[in-house]
């Protein structure tokens, strides 16, 4: 095995190698109002019941939209629309209607009330189930209440940030199936 010569390195930075990808454009609904967010902070928390924590800034439009209607749709873009969630995320919803300006459809939903993005590969509708840390750290804790795929491809080429302007695409499968204990898959 390599053996790595390490420096210093930034701690503001460290999220380069943590960012738990992909990134998501999260719609959201509340009144009249609806918006679509880019996000990259989220983590699977809990398999039965569907549990995903999500770091909203309160800065952003859609982080009050969310705390009030208390529900969301995490869209899963693949690297077709790379640059869309860049735009995405490089203007507010407080001025723009993103579903516009980005040329995106919004279908409707069964569970929720805001909006899936049918040129995402997978929506994820979710409640809030938690929000005891949205003040103190802006993090949100949904369970997905309904879940719709595309079937193929089975593996969808999604896009990760790595910090500084730069993605990586998912690439090819390594499967280590052989390796796991039955019930750990």
């Amino acid at each position: 095995m390599k053996i790595y010569e390490k420096y210093d390195f930034p701690v503001s930075d460290i999220r380069r190698f943590l960012e738990p990808g992909p990134v998501v454009l999260v719609s959201s609904a509340h009144g009249d109002q609806r918006n679509i967010m880019t996000m990259g902070w989220h983590m699977v928390m809990e398999f039965t019941p569907s549990l995903v924590g999500c770091l909203i800034s309160s800065g952003n439009h859609s982080y009050e939209m969310i705390a009030r209607s208390k529900n969301c749709v995490i869209n899963v873009p693949t690297v077709e629309l790379a640059r869309t969630v860049v735009k995405i995320g490089n203007c507010s919803g407080a001025d723009t209607d993103k579903f516009k300006a980005s040329k995106l459809t919004a279908l409707e939903p069964e569970v929720v009330t805001a909006p899936l993005i049918a040129e995402c590969y997978a929506n994820l509708e979710c409640r809030l189930v938690d929000g005891r840390l949205r003040d103190k750290y802006n993090f949100f804790i949904f369970e997905v209440m309904k879940a719709h795929a595309a079937r193929t491809p089975k593996y969808p080429k999604t896009i990760h940030y790595r910090g500084d302007g730069q993605f990586m695409v998912a690439g090819p499968s390594l499967n280590l199936r052989t390796l796991f204990r039955p019930g750990m898959l």
